[in-house]
């Protein structure tokens, strides 16, 4: 009795890497908490609003992981960018990127990948800790791309002035926002995708 090989088709890595149809919602809802997020802002006579968007921009990463979560990210961006009310004080359209907050935006997708990262070294404390400190390099990232555009559009203030106001009226709360975001989004993921 002669045994046939089995074949098993070749699986690509476009089929290895799609997202199923669970993270496209997902994805979908997260963009929607970001743009639900953009509006809990003080508007500021520098134009550049005092927002929690970052926690929501790290919170998305933290939960979804750097590749869902950038997909959410991008799309949420460009929701805002074709004109849909999703950035902060319900505006939209393209000139808010190329504006004096647009920096921001445009970093936000660094900050979710860096936040995404997922480490595996068994304890679940080192864990935390690494993607506290990934996570707060992606705000570094948010905070020196922004402060530049905004810098380079205001004319009227030097880049030192601008890093000099934000130290004071942004990155201290973005540092605490950004740590509650990970503290928050961990058992989020655990539960969303029922991880030990």
């Amino acid at each position: 009795m002669s045994t046939q090989p089995t074949i098993s088709a070749p699986t690509s890595s476009a089929t290895k890497h799609a997202f199923t149809t669970k993270e496209l919602v997902l994805g979908g809802m997260f963009a929607a908490v970001l743009a639900v997020i953009s509006q809990l802002s003080i508007p500021m006579p520098t134009g550049v609003p005092i927002t929690i968007q970052v926690f929501g921009v790290a919170l998305v990463g933290v939960v979804l992981g750097w590749r869902l979560g950038l997909l959410a990210t991008l799309t949420y961006i460009l929701l805002g960018a074709v004109g849909l009310p999703v950035f902060a004080n319900f505006t939209g359209g393209f000139h808010r990127l190329v504006g004096v907050t647009g920096g921001y935006i445009w970093a936000w997708p660094f900050m979710t990948a860096l936040s995404g990262i997922k480490p595996k070294t068994g304890s679940k404390y080192v864990n935390m800790a690494l993607i506290i400190v990934s996570s707060l390099l992606g705000l570094a990232i948010v905070e020196i791309i922004g402060g530049l555009q905004w810098a380079m559009l205001a004319g009227d203030q030097t880049v030192a002035a601008v890093f000099a106001y934000s130290m004071v009226a942004f990155v201290p709360k973005d540092i605490v926002i950004t740590i509650l975001a990970v503290v928050i989004g961990i058992p989020m993921r655990n539960v969303i995708f029922r991880q030990r």
